[in-house]
């Protein structure tokens, strides 16, 4: 067994931000740790050049069953036996997700976006206390104005037969870098299956809105009661759509907090790439060479 493991899905017009992350994974992850890459089966080609004894290239279609037909230049795949509503691109990457870490001999996975950089050494200890790996969530995150937030607390209490719906605030398990146990991912697709009746991967592919990361932190809170180690400040995050000057990335990297393991300016946020380069190189300054503040 791995101690740790790195999982991204990923696709063409990503793939300059996830360079920057797979060097960051090679650079603050020991040398035993693979990043698992899943992307289209027309990117393969384009990612390949990652591929190697760290790196470990999956395609959708090795992971999704082989009836779901890609429809394409559209994002969205069409199961013949359920081709209402079709698997949507953003749905497909959450479901591979959870599929690739259930394969995982490891102790944690690390579910990174391709906007993520590592900042700090990351392992294993940083991330399991008593036994228990430790996990993103915000208390009171979630209000009545975050309208797909609760939907996604709804689709996941369906899921997992959770009675509901819980009262509102209610915790936020989103995050663009997060801790996963393989093995309580493996529990909460055979929960979903017996709460359901369906292959796990049917019944969390139905739905138009669903959110692996609030469908994990439900299980792991209201099934499994598990009361694991919190982390909140694992990612410096700008989840901003508008794009960073130089200034304001240096000083976005300048707020990195001391125990973070990563930093995410949003892909959305349309920031050039030198510009984030600039923001990366920063908190490399604050953290040292031994990924520590100096």
């Amino acid at each position: 067994m791995s101690a740790l493991a790195v999982v991204t899905p990923t696709y063409a017009p990503d793939a300059g931000l996830f360079a920057h992350l797979h060097r960051s994974v090679l650079d603050h992850t020991s040398d035993d740790t693979v990043h698992h890459v899943i992307v289209p089966p027309s990117d393969r080609r384009l990612f390949a050049r990652f591929s190697g004894p760290r790196c470990r290239i999956w395609t959708y279609a090795e992971i999704l069953p082989r009836r779901l037909a890609h429809v394409p230049f559209t994002g969205v795949w069409i199961d013949p036996v359920r081709p209402w509503p079709p698997l949507r691109g953003w749905v497909a990457q959450q479901a591979v997700k959870m599929a690739v870490t259930a394969r995982l001999d490891a102790k944690v996975v690390l579910v990174a976006d391709s906007d993520v950089v590592l900042v700090r050494e990351a392992t294993p200890d940083l991330f399991i206390q008593d036994g228990q790996v430790s996990m993103f969530r915000v208390d009171g995150g979630v209000h009545e104005l975050m309208t797909d937030h609760v939907t996604w607390h709804r689709v996941a209490r369906e899921l997992l037969g959770v009675p509901g719906p819980a009262p509102l605030p209610l915790p936020d398990y989103v995050s663009s870098l997060a801790c996963w146990d393989p093995a309580v991912v493996r529990a909460m697709r055979e929960r979903i299956t017996e709460t359901t009746g369906r292959d796990w991967l049917a019944a969390f592919t139905s739905y138009l809105q669903v959110s692996e990361f609030i469908v994990y932190g439900v299980f792991v809170d209201e099934v499994l009661r598990a009361a694991p180690p919190v982390s909140t400040a694992i990612c410096h995050s700008r989840w901003d759509r508008t794009p960073l000057d130089h200034a304001g990335a240096i000083a976005f990297a300048d707020r990195l907090p001391p125990d973070a393991v990563g930093m995410m300016i949003s892909a959305k946020s349309g920031t050039p790439m030198a510009v984030r380069s600039a923001a990366i190189e920063r908190c490399s300054q604050i953290t040292g060479p031994d990924g520590s503040h100096p």
